[in-house]
């Protein structure tokens, strides 16, 4: 119905609230407004303000207007509903009109590609598949919510370097979208430490089809562990939040790498044993001060983990 801002413009300029027809109908009687709020018990100002389409008119409202102008009150209580709709279908044709732009800063093809949303023909039905896989009612709450709050740090990071902050975010979100489908116990620190000896036993099998195994050790210790491709723009290894609660060890194996997968998987271990439950970390991403050191903490951590799993396939060896 709506296809530009310039026809959504025109909508709102002709649209007509149930004001006008109340400022006619007084005009005919020849009452002016301080009268006929005099007459109903109201201010003037509130008057005014139906008037204006700035306030709605109430059943209550509507049950005055009968008894004061003689008209029944349900022809005001559907002369407001039929307004406040005809407004809302007009917020939400603009809300869309402004997805369809916002959506072209994804890779939506590529997402539609792995199934993570769903869509027919272009940027407008995109947008609207966008806001139902972030779980925002506009791209404004999106920009407030994400890029302002959950992701922030990711964000500020990615706009240094190379990184897509639109790809990262939502290669984030289906992370977040996967791990929801796992039930796991409260997060035990010693459980977690425990398994990470068991995975090194998974490191040492080499494996091919060890994912499974993976995240079900990791599980049963209150950790979630999900697998997510890489999307254009946002080649990440992996990256650890927490959330609800529980730890959260996002992956990629973008290099389809045993040995890359590994030594993230424990340095993401790391970022959950020895930092700070409110970071978010994203590996590749470029780090400074703080963020830099725990990072070099978590590398000297995975390279023990894998040196330590060396050291028990040689003894095993021999």
């Amino acid at each position: 119905m709506y296809k530009t801002m310039e026809d959504i413009a025109i909508a709102r300029e002709i649209i007509s609230c149930p004001g006008d027809t109340l400022a006619e109908h007084i005009e005919f009687t020849g009452m002016s407004q301080a009268e006929l709020a005099e007459r109903m018990g109201r201010p003037k100002k509130t008057i005014n303000e139906i008037i204006q389409g700035k306030a709605q008119i109430t059943p209550e409202t509507a049950l005055q207007l009968e008894r004061v102008v003689g008209i029944p009150a349900t022809f005001w209580i559907n002369l407001e509903r039929n307004y406040r709709l005809r407004l809302a279908e007009i917020d939400e044709a603009e809300t869309l009109l402004q997805a369809k732009e916002w959506a072209k800063r994804f890779p939506c093809n590529a997402m539609k590609a792995k199934g993570w949303i769903a869509f027919e023909g272009g940027s407008a039905n995109a947008g609207k598949a966008l806001l139902s896989f972030f779980n925002v009612a506009s791209f404004d709450v999106y920009e407030k919510f994400y890029h302002g709050q959950v992701y922030a740090t990711a964000y500020r990071m990615s706009e240094k370097n190379s990184k897509d902050p639109y790809s990262l975010a939502s290669w984030l979100r289906q992370g977040e979208r996967q791990a929801d489908l796992l039930q796991v116990p409260d997060f035990d620190r010693s459980t977690f430490e425990k398994t990470l000896q068991e995975i090194k036993k998974l490191v040492i099998s080499g494996a091919d089809d060890f994912f499974p195994e993976l995240q079900e050790l990791c599980r049963k210790a209150g950790v979630k562990v999900v697998h997510t491709p890489c999307l254009p723009k946002a080649p990440l290894h992996g990256s650890t939040r927490w959330m609800k609660g529980n730890p959260l060890i996002q992956l990629s194996n973008r290099l389809n790498s045993n040995d890359i997968f590994w030594f993230t998987f424990f340095h993401e271990a790391a970022h959950i044993l020895k930092h700070n439950k409110k970071d978010v970390f994203v590996e590749g991403m470029d780090y400074s001060g703080d963020g830099k050191e725990k990072e070099t903490e978590a590398d000297t951590f995975a390279e023990e983990c894998l040196m330590s799993c060396r050291q028990i396939d040689a003894c095993v060896m021999e």
